[in-house]
C-alpha cells in the first residue's frame, strides 16, 4: 500500500491514521467503496488505512494473496471459524493446542452447534480415519504446538484435506513466516498472532489472518466488522514497526535457542529440554525438512515440581516470568498455571504438562547474560524448599 505524496515527496515511515469515520463526496463514492470498486474508507471498524498497510505486508510475507488483521490472535481465530463453519458443521482439531483456543473449541463454538473431535495430528493414519469418518469443515493445527513443539506433517494433512474439501487453517505463531509459510505446504489460511515475536516489542494485541482463495477474504471481513473483531489503528502501527526487524529479531533468537537448549540438557536439576533442534525431539527429522530456517526460540524445560519453579523464578529476576511470548528478551512462562490452566488434569497429563513444566521464549539478547540469569535460577533449584 502506497501512502499520499507531501508534495513531492512520500513518508519513509508509515503515518499513523488515527480517524474513526471518513468524509465521503457523494452516494456514488460511497456504493463504489462498498462494491470494491473504488479504493477508500467509510469506518474504521470495517478497514482503515494501517491495518491494509500491515495485512498488504503480512500477507507478502505469507505467500498469500490477501491479509486481514484483527485485534487480537483470538479474534482472528474465532473470524476464520464464524467464516469457515456453520452450526452443524464439525470441526478436528490437533489434540496439543494454546489452552484459550480450546476453550473457544470445547466451550464457545459448541454453543452454535460446531462440534470439535481433538485428535492426535502427529498420527496421519488417526487423522485420515478422522476425516473420513466425520467429514469435518476444517482441521485446525498449530505449526509448532503450544507449548512441547509438537511439529504436524502440514504437506501430508494439507492432501488428506484437499481430498475431503477440509479446510485446512494453521496457527502459525510459534514459527512466524521467517521459519515457515504454511500456505506454501498446502494450508488455506494461516493465522499469526502479532502479539508475539511478530510485532516483538509486548506492546500490541493484534491477531492475522492470510489465504490465497481471493473469495475468502469479503466473508471473513464481514464476520470481523459484524462481531468486532477489528483492530485499531495504533497497535497496526505498532506492529508494522516491529515488522522491520522481525527477521534480524527471529535469527537472532533462534541461535540463542538453538545454545540454550543444548546447555540445559547437561544441567543438574533439569529433568527434561525440549526442543525440536535436539535430536531427541520425536519431531526433529519432520521439523529438520519443514523449518530449514531454524527451530524456533521457543523451548520447554521441566524442573522437579512446583516448588523448584518458584525457587528458579524467584532467583532469577532477568528472566521475567510472563505469561506471554516474543518479547526482545527472554521471558518464561507456567503452562500448568497460565497457557493451559483451564484444560483438565487428564488434558495437561495426556500433553505431558506437568507443574515442572518451564515454557522459555527466547530473546535476541546477548547468550552470555542469558546463561548466566539461567545459571543463577537453576542453581536456586536444587537448594530444598
Amino acid at each position: 500500500m502506497s501512502f499520499p505524496r507531501l508534495g513531492s515527496t512520500t513518508p519513509l515511515a508509515s503515518p499513523l491514521f488515527t480517524s474513526a469515520v471518513y468524509a465521503i463526496p457523494d452516494l456514488d463514492v460511497l456504493d463504489a467503496i462498498y462494491e470494491r470498486r473504488e479504493p477508500g474508507y467509510i469506518y474504521a471498524r470495517d478497514a482503515h488505512p494501517n491495518a491494509h498497510s500491515l495485512a498488504a505486508k503480512l500477507a507478502a510475507l505469507e505467500g498469500g494473496t490477501w491479509g486481514l488483521v484483527c485485534g487480537s490472535g483470538m479474534a482472528s481465530l474465532a473470524a476464520a471459524f464464524l467464516g469457515l463453519v456453520s452450526s452443524g458443521d464439525r470441526i478436528l482439531s490437533s489434540d496439543r493446542i494454546y489452552g484459550k483456543t480450546t476453550r473457544l473449541l470445547k466451550h464457545e463454538l459448541t454453543r452454535f452447534g460446531v462440534a470439535t473431535e481433538f485428535i492426535d495430528v502427529c498420527d496421519l493414519d488417526m487423522v485420515r480415519k478422522a476425516v473420513n469418518a466425520t467429514q469435518p469443515r476444517v482441521l485446525f493445527v498449530e505449526t509448532m504446538s503450544n507449548p512441547l513443539c509438537r511439529v504436524p506433517d502440514l504437506p501430508a494433512l494439507a492432501e488428506i484435506c484437499q481430498a475431503k474439501a477440509c479446510s485446512l487453517v494453521v496457527d502459525n505463531t510459534f514459527a512466524t513466516p521467517v521459519l515457515c509459510r504454511p500456505l506454501d505446504l498446502g494450508a488455506d489460511v494461516v493465522m499469526e498472532s502479532l502479539t508475539k515475536m511478530i510485532a516483538g516489542h509486548s506492546d500490541v494485541t493484534l491477531g492475522f489472518l492470510a489465504g490465497k482463495a481471493e473469495g475468502q477474504l469479503p466473508t471473513l471481513t464481514d464476520k470481523m466488522s459484524t462481531w468486532g473483531l477489528s483492530a485499531g489503528p495504533f497497535d497496526c502501527w505498532q506492529a508494522e514497526r516491529g515488522l522491520e526487524t522481525l527477521e534480524l529479531r527471529m535469527r537472532a533468537a533462534v541461535a540463542n535457542a538453538a545454545a540454550l537448549a543444548a546447555w540445559l540438557g547437561e544441567q543438574p536439576g533439569v529433568v527434561r529440554v525440549v526442543y525440536p533442534g535436539l535430536a531427541k525431539h520425536p519431531d526433529h527429522a519432520l521439523a529438520k525438512r519443514l523449518l530449514p530456517g531454524g527451530f524456533g526460540n521457543m523451548l520447554c524445560m521441566e524442573l522437579a515440581d512446583r516448588a523448584a519453579v518458584n525457587r528458579f523464578m524467584r532467583a532469577a529476576p532477568g528472566i521475567p516470568f510472563s505469561p506471554s511470548l516474543g518479547h526482545t528478551r527472554t521471558t518464561i512462562s507456567h503452562p500448568a498455571s497460565t497457557s493451559h490452566r483451564f484444560d483438565t488434569p487428564e488434558s495437561r497429563t495426556q500433553q505431558t504438562i506437568t507443574d515442572g513444566l518451564i515454557r522459555v521464549s527466547v530473546g535476541c539478547e546477548s547468550y552470555e547474560e542469558l546463561r548466566r540469569e539461567m545459571q543463577t535460577g537453576l542453581t536456586a533449584t536444587l537448594r530444598s524448599g
